[in-house]
């Protein structure tokens, strides 16, 4: 008997039925499942599917001078970007000739940037013009791909280009994206050099994400749950400098058409208040994408304006270092105030040293440093003995960085018993190496920030703060100043010797020196000029000084570069920025915070974006949990 015969028609009805009866109620089961058991784990993944999260990158911190004037703003500016998921390069001809740039343009920035998600817009032109934007929107639908954020960018708008000093920010690197990948994502600036570089983890700020709904084609068709998991973005800190804007502008003005550098410290502080490396480049050229045209113009040129002279360049001191073998000499007890060293015209060690302006005579110290007679000082510090001539200069800062809030700074050269014997050997160099640095110069080499704190620790009795750029930053909640703290210095010297020295430099001005040209009526002003020996051209000139004498408030060093004598062009340099800085009213006490009352254009720091000025947005894909 065949199986057909044995189920008949009504039995085969029968079981298809109840085969199908068990489809449809697996059926509905798993529909039931589905909407109502994993209701939450469906929606989930319909979620993940539908949003797209837009980081919100925050505005930058801005630059105030120490009386609380804007030096460093943002402005807003619109960035083209291009998704290369979307964008046809067929298009790069004519997004090229609207954005006047060079044929192939777009094709190298593309390349550059392959290795990253296609999904990820790329910044192709930043501070495209509005008619730019209006062309985009005329036509974005014939621009697959092309679409642009409202971006911000740094400005200047006091007219100061302290370029080494406040830094600029540049797109990040692959190498420092490598390094830094918690907070940042490619196309993000980050502060390449100077304050925007050191100070970086305040001025960025807290970055922030919106969500929004995208249909299967990603358009955006609403905002997720009414923007509820949005978290916005946090403006970076507010930086108080501790620049002056009105001395920065003298500094800057006595260096045009100058190669140099100028740094000016408030005593007994170490705060900077003023800045210059001259020759300077234009900030201005860095807010957005630097064209290579102009990089290759400033790396090609011979003034080199992109090194930064004030903490990198280390020369002799000339001159300028008489003062301390002065105090080495004073405080070990070697000389007295009244001792006396007689310069015939000059010195005879191995050969003849010779005295520039003559034979002074029998001189006390105080008027070795009024006459800057050498013959004075090539003997005193034959007496002092190399190590201990070192010990001092080491103590007011040489032969080290001097820690000054800007990455890049050279420690210049000191010379000792130890740094000789390692260059020359043991047998290989004389007691006549010696003399010269009595003087400032053979092997010796400063910068001029360490000039400064020189300079600053003996108008302040060989006391004073580690000198810095930076005050601290602005409090959003209470607009009130949070100061750094910086390390003390001290250079164990006593006030008598400090008393002396600063008489001997008083005499420089006042006197029958060398520095008459740094007068200021109604002002005191002390100082020393030098002179640095220069191999491969005309000397360098320095001057160093500080004022009031009576109650110092600001010291200041000056190199100018192949100008000779110092008190022909880097005294006069020194005198504005003295006279700008002292002779103006209404000059706050550094212990002043901005107020109502002192403070008219006092900074408005909210936490959240405000005045219609966002940071930039940046789409990643994204998902949360509901």
């Amino acid at each position: 008997m065949t199986s057909s015969r044995k189920f008949g028609p009504d039995i085969r009805r029968s079981i298809l039925y109840y085969v199908l009866i068990s489809f449809f109620a697996a059926v509905v089961l798993q529909l039931f499942n589905m909407q109502v058991i994993k209701h939450d784990f469906f929606d989930e993944k319909s979620a993940d599917n539908s949003i797209k999260g837009i980081v919100q990158t925050p505005l930058r911190g801005v630059f105030y001078d120490r009386n609380y004037r804007i030096v460093v703003n943002n402005k807003p500016s619109y960035t083209l970007l291009i998704t290369p998921a979307y964008y046809s390069r067929k298009l790069n001809n004519v997004i090229e000739t609207v954005i006047g740039a060079d044929p192939g343009y777009i094709d190298e920035i593309l390349t550059d940037n392959a290795q990253y998600s296609k999904y990820l817009p790329i910044r192709v032109q930043r501070d495209v013009t509005f008619q730019v934007i209006s062309w985009i929107e005329e036509n974005k639908e014939q621009l697959p791909g092309v679409s642009y954020i409202v971006d911000m960018e740094r400005e200047y708008p006091d007219s100061i280009m302290a370029a080494h000093m406040f830094g600029y920010t540049k797109e990040i690197s692959r190498k420092q994206l490598e390094m830094n990948k918690d907070y940042y994502d490619m196309g993000d600036f980050i502060g390449n050099n100077g304050i925007e570089k050191t100070y970086e983890k305040y001025l960025r700020g807290i970055k922030g994400v919106k969500y929004v709904l995208v249909d299967s084609r990603r358009k955006e068709i609403g905002r997720f749950k009414d923007g509820r998991n949005d978290k916005e973005s946090i403006k970076g800190d507010d930086l108080v400098l501790t620049i002056d804007a009105d001395a920065q502008k003298a500094a800057e003005r006595g260096f045009k058409g100058l190669k140099g550098a100028l740094v000016a410290i408030e005593p007994s502080t170490g705060e900077i208040i003023a800045f210059v490396s001259s020759p300077q480049y234009d900030l201005n050229n860095f807010t957005t994408v630097t064209p290579k045209e102009i990089w290759r113009n400033l790396n090609s040129d011979p003034d080199k304006p992109l090194y930064n002279r004030a903490t990198l360049s280390a020369n002799p001191p000339g001159s300028t270092f008489k003062p301390l073998a002065a105090i080495a000499a004073l405080e070990e007890g070697i000389i007295t105030p009244q001792s006396v060293i007689n310069c015939p015209g000059g010195f005879y060690f191995g050969r003849f040293f010779k005295c520039h302006g003559g034979a002074h005579g029998p001189l006390t110290v105080e008027h070795a440093i009024e006459k800057s007679c050498n013959t004075f000082f090539y003997q005193l510090i034959l007496r002092i003995g190399l190590d201990k001539w070192a010990d001092y200069a080491r103590r007011f800062g040489f032969g080290h960085k001097t820690g000054v809030d800007i990455s890049e700074e050279n420690r210049g050269i000191l010379p000792s018993t130890e740094y000789y014997n390692k260059r020359y050997g043991r047998n290989g160099w004389t007691k006549g190496f010696i003399v010269s640095l009595g003087i400032g110069q053979g092997e010796l080499s400063v910068t001029p920030m360490q000039l400064a704190q020189y300079v600053a620790l003996i108008a302040n009795d060989g006391k004073s703060i580690k000198p810095h750029l930076v005050k601290g930053y602005m409090d959003p909640e209470t607009n009130r100043l949070v100061p750094f703290r910086f390390d003390p210095i001290d250079t164990k010297v006593s006030r008598k010797t400090m008393e002396i020295v600063k008489h001997g430099m008083y005499l420089v001005v006042n006197g029958a020196g060398t520095a008459a040209i740094a007068k200021i009526p109604g002002i005191t002003v002390a100082g020393k000029t030098g002179t640095a020996q220069n191999p491969h051209g005309k000397d360098h000139a320095w001057f160093m000084g500080f004022a009031p004498y009576e109650n110092p408030k600001i010291a200041v060093a000056v190199l100018v570069e192949n100008a000779g004598f110092g008190a022909t062009w880097a005294a006069p340099i020194a005198k504005s920025v003295i006279q700008a800085y002292l002779n103006k009213s209404g000059t706050p006490k550094k212990t002043d915070v901005p107020n109502k009352q002192n403070a008219p254009n006092k900074p408005n720091v909210p936490k959240k974006q405000n005045n219609g000025l966002k940071g930039e947005e940046k789409i990643v894909e994204a998902s949360i949990k509901n």
